[in-house]
């Protein structure tokens, strides 16, 4: 029998305090983005080993090559504390490259990492002012940022196989501007054609670097930070009108495309959320009142890669 070995450690979550602040990233006009503080760097870590040097557990209860997943997640908490750098693609690279280091039964890695956004806390600064709190944070529970990667073993030492970054878990509405209709009527058909509409969508959006050491390297020139990509998807939903959800997420693709040219390819999946319409004002037909759809909800998919030719 041919075996294909992963095991691992699944939702490893840390908070890093006073990690190193993130400071340089290149400005865009779609975000006022330019870095952050670190005063919080916590993250939901998903550890996966491949290696035939385990098969032994498994045809014959032979753990002498089995590090325990109880290990895993000590040494993924152990390395965040150890980790200088700022971003969560370079704690994932930190992390993989000291995994394949100390053991080295393990012949490659998938590292997953999801944000545990906080916010920090407006407060009173004096004489009416506020400010955000360098000690108070509110914890988020919207989207946040998304990191993978693969590392294997190559030459003398280790190399980054593949990466996919993110923005996950975005859920916007647009009260006017989006449309859908022109689609194909037949028996099956009830939906009515909606030449403006609100448009809710559940969102994640996804991104690939052309070179991987943009992705983990130490200069952050080529870096595009999440939070950036997060606040060019909602600055292009308010303003382009739509015709459709792909219609929508192409063009926030092509332009994503356009405005990093070190990006390689991007991705959407998304769903329809678009409420019930309950009530409607008779003297103001804007004036509504939306409940929740009920499922099943339309799911949209999208990859834009850019031409080699």
């Amino acid at each position: 029998m041919s075996t294909v070995i992963r095991y691992g450690k699944g939702n490893i979550t840390f908070y890093r305090t006073y990690a190193v602040p993130l400071r340089g990233v290149p400005s865009i006009p779609e975000s006022s983005f330019t870095g952050r503080e670190n005063i919080l760097f916590a993250a939901d870590v998903d550890v996966e080993v491949f290696g035939d040097n385990f098969l032994p557990a498994y045809t014959e209860g032979d753990n002498t090559m089995v590090v325990a997943t109880d290990s895993m997640k000590n040494f993924t908490m152990s390395m965040a504390l150890e980790y200088s750098g700022s971003t969560l693609e370079g704690y994932l690279a930190f992390l993989g490259r000291r995994f394949l280091t100390t053991y080295p039964q393990m012949q490659s890695l998938r590292l997953t990492a999801r944000e545990q956004p906080f916010a920090a806390a407006t407060v009173p600064a004096g004489a009416g002012d506020f400010a955000a709190s360098p000690v108070l944070f509110s914890r988020r529970h919207d989207d946040q940022a998304f990191a993978q990667l693969e590392l294997d073993r190559g030459g003398d030492g280790t190399r980054v196989t593949a990466h996919r970054c993110g923005q996950i878990g975005l859920q916007l509405i647009k009260v006017t501007g989006s449309s859908f209709s022109q689609f194909v009527r037949d028996q099956h058909t009830t939906l009515p054609e909606r030449p403006d509409r609100p448009l809710f969508i559940y969102l994640n959006v996804f991104w690939q670097y052309t070179q991987p050491e943009d992705v983990i390297g130490h200069s952050l020139e080529r870096y595009v930070a999440a939070e950036q990509v997060r606040d060019f998807v909602q600055a292009t939903f308010h303003q382009f009108v739509s015709n459709s959800i792909q219609h929508l997420l192409h063009e926030i693709g092509s332009r994503l495309l356009a405005r990093f040219p070190q990006l390689a390819s991007v991705s959407f999946d998304a769903q329809n959320r678009l409420w019930d319409t309950v009530v409607v004002s008779d003297q103001d037909p804007a004036r509504k009142v939306y409940c929740d759809p009920r499922p099943p909800y339309g799911m949209i998919h999208l990859t834009l890669g850019r031409d080699e030719t």
